[in-house]
């Protein structure tokens, strides 16, 4: 596992890399009980969620001890695996699915992971709750979702000058066209992209989306607005 994270400058530590092989072995292990996967052969699982999830660590904004809010985090990604990258930044998990939310907290206990927390609801409810609305320097999300409807679900976590960070596919190009009225709805603005090559011609690029300002206490709107009308 080392070595592949080495290809992208990415040192994992002897304790690092027994966590996240740990955490394989869970995530396998429960996989047959609820649907956390569909990619569950080890080498498979280190290049497509693991190295995947860290490639935020790749940006020079990501520095100093931040605090994170991982939006639809499932079976724990990005989140768990840069908890465990991470161990003096301050990570929150939330979903949506209760079962999943429950995986999330044994993964914490028997990996012994102290700096996140999972907690169980929609983007909805939460975006509206003062404890967590701007209040996270990045907002990340790997959910399959379009630009407009994620920003809406993740920018409001986010400080003023703090960044949405969405994990996206080859259609990138189209959904930041897609999400101009979103930039102009929630106060952000389109900063930078990351782009990486992974195997077989795979790509994968992160989307940086800076808020400007705090965003409208209209947004985001009532449990599926966002889905049935994106901005």
């Amino acid at each position: 596992m080392r070595d592949v994270f080495k290809q992208f400058d990415i040192d994992l530590s002897e304790e690092q890399e027994n966590k996240l092989k740990k955490y394989y072995e869970i995530l396998v292990e429960e996989n047959k009980k609820i649907n956390l996967t569909s990619i569950t052969e080890y080498e498979d699982v280190i290049w497509k969620h693991f190295l995947d999830s860290a490639l935020i660590m790749k940006d020079s904004l990501w520095n100093g001890k931040p605090k994170v809010f991982d939006v639809g985090t499932g079976a724990g990604f990005p989140g768990i695996v840069l908890a465990i990258l991470n161990p003096e930044s301050e990570f929150v998990l939330l979903d949506s699915l209760n079962k999943r939310v429950d995986f999330l907290k044994q993964v914490c206990v028997k990996l012994e992971i102290n700096n996140a927390t999972a907690i169980h609801g929609r983007a909805e409810t939460y975006g509206q709750n003062e404890l967590y609305r701007n209040q996270f320097d990045f907002v990340v999300s790997r959910a399959v979702a379009e630009l407009p409807i994620l920003m809406e679900y993740c920018v409001p976590f986010a400080k003023v000058n703090g960044y949405f960070v969405s994990y996206k596919g080859k259609k990138q190009e189209e959904e930041v066209k897609l999400a101009e009225n979103a930039f102009h709805e929630l106060s952000a603005k389109f900063d930078h992209l990351d782009k990486f090559a992974l195997r077989e011609k795979e790509e994968r690029y992160l989307l940086f989306i800076k808020k400007e300002e705090e965003t409208n206490s209209k947004y985001p709107r009532k449990e599926g607005k966002p889905k049935k009308k994106p901005l």
